[in-house]
């Protein structure tokens, strides 16, 4: 850790019985810490469970073990994941990356067609296909956090646009559909925050 520059401490008297270890500890939004990935070096459960392998020697020798956990548990991390972001992750991230909401049955159709240029470029995408109101639909896709709503009425049919609101901002704005492509699969391949 000296040579890389990084911060360590030295925690004597830890459970690591069978050998030395490297915790990693973060920080969560608030300021606590949290023991998330470890790398172990253990030289107990080779010799109970009688392992060997056969060295360049043409002997055998007992194998050191290492058990690596990068993110420790994976239920904290997720944990930690979901409260360090408050639910809102980022598009790269989040389980639908984009909600297509259709003013009125009349653009259903458009709307379908939407979401699959999306789904075949691999966007996480999903139609809202019921009868509320555009506002309701928009709270909900809120309340869901999706990170984009795509807002299609018969002008944007019409003139072969979306419109597009970012789970974050009252504005809509206006595009083509395929520089909003190009913006949220740039922020996809990036992993933009």
């Amino acid at each position: 850790m000296q040579t890389l520059g990084v911060e360590y401490t030295e925690e004597l008297g830890e459970a690591a019985f069978y050998g030395p270890k490297i915790d990693f500890v973060v920080k969560d939004v608030i300021g606590r810490d949290w023991q998330l990935g470890t790398v172990q070096v253990d030289y107990n459960l080779p010799v109970r469970f009688d392992l060997s392998y056969v060295g360049a020697d043409n002997q055998p020798h007992v194998p050191v073990m290492i058990h690596r956990a990068p993110f420790g548990s994976l239920e904290r991390f997720t944990g930690l994941l979901i409260e360090h972001f408050e639910g809102k992750f980022p598009t790269w991230l989040a389980p639908e990356q984009v909600r297509v909401i259709p003013i009125s049955e009349k653009t259903l159709e458009a709307a379908e067609a939407t979401a699959a240029k999306l789904a075949d470029l691999g966007v996480r995408v999903g139609v809202d296909r019921t009868n509320e109101k555009v506002g309701a639909k928009i709270r909900t896709a809120r309340l869901d956090r999706i990170p984009y709503m795509i807002v299609l009425g018969a002008k944007e049919v019409e003139e072969g646009t979306v419109s597009i609101r970012h789970r974050d901002h009252e504005d809509l704005t206006s595009s083509s559909l395929e520089a909003f492509i190009e913006k949220i699969t740039t922020e996809i391949r990036e992993r933009s925050l």
